[in-house]
């Protein structure tokens, strides 16, 4: 089973899932999100929806060996697997069991996609997006926490990217169409 995989790193309303979506309808990959895998699981009642569905309940995270399975499934699932990753890993011990996993299979990562907005337009994008689809929980203050705690938890993932060399900056201002062509030119 040989393939590529692609991940998407960026805080929210920097457009990685806008990006990601293009990107893997274009190369022909499937996008992958860890959220979207577990509602499927859930909804699908089957034995690793089973598992997980108690601890969504609870509000509780779906521990990592549990996501990872399902990715596991996915993966091998597909013929000749390509695919996006969206929101996947978050953590470095996610990181480092998916690199194992997709070395298992036999998958090459082809890049991870670091999709970076400065602060301010973030949150302008994020009031603009919020007032656009009527969120009236995402005011400022709770839009700048959320930016706060995606960088603390997802810098030590950047660090290791980086360590790893697969980590590729993407600047994503301009038009959506600026972003994908740098997108596309990090990954050839």
């Amino acid at each position: 089973m040989a393939g590529d995989a692609v991940i998407f790193l960026g805080p929210p309303g920097a457009g990685k899932g806008t990006q990601a979506a293009r990107l893997a309808s274009e190369l022909g990959y499937k996008k992958l999100s860890t959220g979207d895998l577990l509602r499927e699981h859930v909804a699908g009642n089957t034995e690793l929806g089973q598992l997980a569905k108690p601890i969504m309940d609870r509000g509780d995270l779906v521990p990592d060996d549990l996501i990872l399975a399902m990715v596991r499934e996915e993966l091998a699932g597909l013929e000749a697997p390509q695919v996006i990753f969206d929101g996947f890993p978050r953590t470095i011990a996610q990181a480092r069991a998916l690199d194992k996993l997709l070395a298992e299979l036999g998958i090459r990562l082809r890049g991870v996609l670091l999709v970076d907005v400065a602060q301010e337009e973030l949150i302008r994008r994020l009031l603009e997006r919020a007032h656009k689809e009527g969120r009236s929980d995402d005011n400022e203050a709770t839009i700048r926490r959320r930016l706060e705690v995606y960088t603390q938890q997802t810098q030590p993932l950047v660090s290791y990217y980086q360590s790893t060399g697969a980590l590729r900056h993407i600047e994503g201002l301009g038009t959506p169409e600026e972003v994908y062509e740098r997108i596309t030119g990090a990954l050839s």
